[in-house]
């Protein structure tokens, strides 16, 4: 094996995080292959083990089972960072629930927490992320549930929100928000997998350290996306739990992974 497929999103939060990793400026034990794809694209192809280090969404962790491993680097978890339902005029969630809902994803953590938050939902249609504000404004749906820079710029489709998934499971928990977390096969050899891990957190920390560096980078995965909002991105996603989950983060995981329900 003389390099490592490394599967993680186009969204500047990532491309920010591990851009020193992806161009050889921080020590690792092998090169990485970025391969950038959208979140529910990683968590389907982690069923088949595609990519010896991945991004995973939360959500999506069950399904996988022990074919992945977490690592405790390079995490998107923390507080304000959760889902947000959102529609063309206020409505009660029940109601919501029981209209023509657009979501990222069947495995996206935001589907796992507004399943968990919501009534029973019943016209559920899946769309890539980045066009879920445009079918709600263009009333193909009713309402949608919006993930990454969308909760930026839901306002300027004339939508209001319904319910901040964040806010809610911060209440009902005490505990940050676990949208999605960097996975190692479970066919990497220990020793390696711990060495990534430590690759990927001196990734991170060269990011807080160098800044501008990686704003090529992060600009050529982000075209449609505006400066500012790519800089409320990264600040809101890309923090403290990003270098080390901690403890407070893996029960932070560990909870939702388990969770059925809240009482």
């Amino acid at each position: 094996m003389s390099r490592l497929t490394f599967g993680f999103s186009p969204c500047p939060n990532d491309t920010f995080a591990f851009h020193a990793l992806v161009h050889g400026l921080v020590p690792s034990p092998l090169p990485v292959e970025p391969v950038l794809l959208d979140i529910e694209e990683l968590n389907r192809q982690a069923h088949t083990g595609a990519f010896a280090l991945t991004k995973l969404s939360v959500g999506a962790m069950t399904a996988v089972g022990s074919r992945y491993r977490l690592l405790r680097s390079g995490a998107a978890l923390g507080n304000g960072v959760g889902p947000l339902v959102v529609a063309r005029t206020p409505r009660p969630l029940a109601d919501v629930a029981q209209g023509r809902l657009a979501i990222p994803g069947r495995e996206t953590t935001a589907y796992r927490l507004l399943r968990l938050a919501a009534p029973p939902l019943q016209d559920v249609h899946e769309l890539r992320y980045d066009r879920i504000l445009r079918a709600v404004a263009d009333g193909e749906v009713d309402a949608g549930l919006i993930i990454h820079e969308s909760r930026f710029t839901y306002a300027d489709h004339g939508l209001v929100r319904i319910l901040d998934l964040g806010d809610w499971w911060e209440r009902e928990t005490s505990l940050p928000v676990p949208l999605a977390g960097i996975t190692v096969r479970e066919d990497i050899d220990p020793t390696l997998a711990q060495e990534m891990e430590q690759a990927i957190r001196a990734s991170v920390q060269y990011a807080f350290d160098h800044p501008e560096a990686s704003a090529d980078y992060v600009r050529a995965h982000a075209q449609e996306m505006s400066d500012d909002v790519c800089a409320q991105h990264i600040a809101l996603y890309v923090n403290r739990f990003s270098l080390d989950i901690g403890e407070l983060g893996a029960a932070a995981i560990a909870r939702l992974v388990a969770q059925d329900r809240i009482p």
